[in-house]
């Protein structure tokens, strides 16, 4: 039955595609791109709220008395995340939103076909059972497959393919915070970082899309919204800007631990299996000290932000000390200190997810130490839910470099704009701060790793996208250093090249010869009998390397104010890069990368 619907429907779309234009067909594929993407948030998102449930029900239960039940779910869910990886998902799986950058830039927007559902399977077994990350990067990756497999499913070109991933992108945000504003800026500001204003609209019907369905079918518990109840005061503004700071330098903390605990868990030589139950044996003690830390968190960021968030301490090793605000202080801070700690051992030792909800929970765990520690000192009296809450904008705008998106998402889920003010403020400081001591953004960082970093500079992004290789000539014509220029001048007579190569016979660059070099020599018959190629050849000259990036090559180009730059390869002569081929090739794929 299923069956028949998919393929009546499938029948339908070609039938309207070849009825309606280009465009509207766009905006149709938007729409239903983004039902696809709100229908992976309903699923993951219900999953994860009911085992969470499930795990708090048990946990009052006086047997299972201070959260044993919470301790275990984590190491089961890491375990199944390896074992449906390695027999049912090829043994890998690329984690993170930097795989759509690279996708985009670097494979034609095509994502493969299993990420349409290898993200909802293992995100929901990890972050479900109480791995400590988000479900929002899953999300984010599961909607760009959905799009980049409809678009080529229904053969439209490179650009569509590109568009219709930021609509499964958007999509995915707007439904998982029925913020669809947010979805919007993310897939601009974060994946799709040159889009003309016509691509807004097919991304907007898909956000708004998304958050529509997302809240027609899921129940508003299970999403992150507040309900704001104290204004905005002025007066506070330094305190503000002090936030900011706060979270700018916390942001290079998590940032950095992130990656070490990556590194380190990269270079522990055993098995997965072993690796995922060292791991999740080490998440397993530190949600057993700190509960707070099991699953994505949304949960304890409501609790926090209310009026009694001495909660936060039941069921746990402090319970008895529920109504001591130093106390809760204390757990808060060491809380927020170890969040890094926790989602890097949860993703590095096999689970997967993302460090979206991550960035959330410890901005909100940011904002309140900051606000709460004030306040217990005697020195101010700030309101601590608003800190919380703006705490995590400067986090999210601090870590993904994307301040646009974590100031409309905390309005949007807060449910008004009166924070606009303090969200600048704290979201642009922490991005500044972020941004002086961390180049690349946290998803973007492994990017940059390989050599493949992606950046809001247009230029250097379409560059990083160039074959070195595809450019280079290895068809010029050489000539060797104790030869007249005889021949070099019948080699000019009968070739287009203008610029040769002096190599010797183990094919050794010595040196290169210009037309120009030579242009007043060549009618001057004794000259030509009696100069040898070494006496006018130019032997101060910058080379390049098949695996110099483009943008090294362009570099070189600009500062040597040459026209050609000889290539080696295994320090022999290989051939030349034109500078005019390679302008060429950057026109061409500027207008294959425009979207419109």
């Amino acid at each position: 039955m299923l069956k028949k619907i998919i393929y009546k429907l499938e029948n339908l779309i070609v039938w309207s595609q070849g009825k309606i234009t280009n465009k509207q067909f766009i905006f149709l594929s938007s729409v239903l791109v983004g039902i696809s993407a709100a229908f992976a948030v309903i699923v993951l998102k219900t999953f994860a709220h009911s085992i969470f449930v499930f795990a708090s029900y048990v946990t009052n239960i006086n047997i299972f008395k201070y959260g044993y039940i919470k301790v275990i779910l984590p190491i089961i869910g890491i375990l199944l995340t390896v074992f449906v990886i390695k027999k049912f998902l090829g043994g890998t799986i690329e984690k993170g939103t930097s795989q759509i950058l690279f996708a985009v830039a670097k494979k034609a927007s095509i994502i493969p076909r299993k990420q349409m559902y290898a993200q909802i399977v293992t995100s929901s077994l990890t972050v479900g059972l109480g791995g400590s990350a988000g479900l929002e990067s899953p999300i984010v990756i599961t909607g760009a497959a959905f799009g980049s497999n409809y678009a080529q499913r229904y053969k439209l070109s490179y650009k569509d393919r590109t568009l219709l991933i930021g609509c499964g992108v958007a999509a995915g945000i707007g439904a998982a915070f029925n913020a669809p504003i947010a979805g919007v800026l993310f897939a601009i500001e974060v994946l799709l970082v040159d889009v003309s204003i016509s691509a807004f609209t097919p991304i907007m019907i898909a956000a708004a899309t998304g958050a529509l369905v997302s809240k027609i079918a899921l129940d508003e518990s299970i999403l992150l919204s507040f309900n704001q109840q104290e204004t905005f005061d002025y007066h506070n503004i330094v305190y503000y800007i002090l936030l900011g700071i706060f979270t700018g330098l916390i942001s290079v903390y998590y940032s950095r631990n992130f990656q070490r605990v990556e590194h380190i868990f990269a270079r522990l030589k055993i098995s997965p299996y072993k690796k995922a139950f060292l791991g999740a044996s080490i998440l397993a003690l530190l949600i057993f000290i700190f509960p707070t830390l099991f699953g994505e968190g949304y949960e304890s960021i409501k609790t926090l932000s209310e009026n009694d968030p001495g909660k936060l301490l039941e069921n746990t090793l402090f319970s008895g000390f529920r109504n001591n605000s130093w106390v809760l202080l204390l757990f808060v801070g060491l809380t927020m200190m170890l969040k890094v700690f926790a989602t890097g051992i949860t993703l590095a030792s096999g689970g997967n997810g993302g460090n979206f909800a991550p960035s959330l929970f410890l901005g909100s765990y940011v904002g309140f130490f900051f606000s709460k520690f004030l306040n217990l000192t005697g020195l101010t009296k700030l309101p601590v839910s608003n800190f919380t809450l703006v705490g995590m904008a400067g986090i999210l705008s601090g870590l993904f470099h994307a301040p646009l998106t974590a100031i409309f998402l905390i309005a949007e889920i807060t449910g008004g704009y009166d924070l606009m003010i303090p969200l600048m403020i704290v979201a642009s400081i922490s991005f500044a701060i972020s941004k002086r001591f961390e180049k690349h953004s946290l998803d973007v960082k492994s990017l940059a790793r390989k050599g493949h970093a992606f950046t809001s500079n247009k230029d250097t992004n379409i560059l990083s996208t160039l074959d070195t290789n595809s450019i280079i000539q290895t068809d010029y014509l050489t000539v060797s250093p104790d030869e007249n220029l005889e021949k070099l001048v019948v080699m000019i007579s009968h070739s287009n090249q203008v610029i040769f190569a002096v190599v010797d016979s183990e094919k050794e660059l010595l040196g290169i010869v210009h037309f120009n070099d030579i242009r007043e020599i060549i009618f001057n018959q004794y000259r030509v009998k009696f100069t040898l190629v070494k006496e006018i050849m130019k032997t101060s000259i910058d080379v390049v390397y098949p695996t110099d990036s483009m943008e090294t090559v362009m570099n070189k180009f600009e500062k040597t104010k040459v026209h050609f730059l000889p290539v080696l390869k295994n320090g022999k002569y290989f051939g030349f890069i034109s500078k005019s081929l390679a302008l060429e090739a950057y026109r061409t794929k500027l207008q294959s990368m425009s979207i419109e």
